[in-house]
């Protein structure tokens, strides 16, 4: 691929992130916690794929999206690991509230994961365009 068509993808990842979160966003202002959990998973999903595919990984699952970024950004002391914790926690929780047959996330739940989720998706953006020079 080339070097445009890269910067290009990654932009497209990262603009979804934000977009996905917003939608988080408005989901939660009307009370529809579990599809806000889906929401902000993908978010950082999306924003961990942009990352991964600047530094050559390409990954097609979801479960390799967590092992991979584990694997080059937290175990190697890039990013703190709270936010390894933050993107398998949320993992676990959408496939929570869209899986299991009764289970409900409520405010109390939800709401302090908009600020995590936020300053994971500004590290890893600034990340990215520290790296791109944009």
């Amino acid at each position: 691929m080339k070097a445009e068509e890269k910067r290009e993808y990654i932009q497209y990842r990262l603009e979804s992130a934000r977009e996905t979160f917003g939608a988080a966003r408005v989901l939660a202002e009307n009370g529809y916690w579990n599809s806000a959990v889906n929401r902000l998973y993908y978010a950082l999903f999306y924003s961990v794929n942009a990352i991964l595919y600047l530094t050559d990984i390409q990954v097609k699952k979801h479960s390799s999206v967590k092992s991979q970024f584990t694997l080059h950004f937290i175990k190697t002391g890039k990013f703190d690991k709270k936010y390894g914790h933050l993107l398998s926690e949320l993992f676990d929780w959408r496939q929570k509230g869209d899986y299991d047959n009764i289970f409900d996330y409520n405010q109390e739940s939800v709401m302090p994961l908009f600020k995590q989720v936020e300053e994971m998706l500004d590290l890893i953006e600034n990340t990215i365009k520290e790296e791109l020079h944009i």
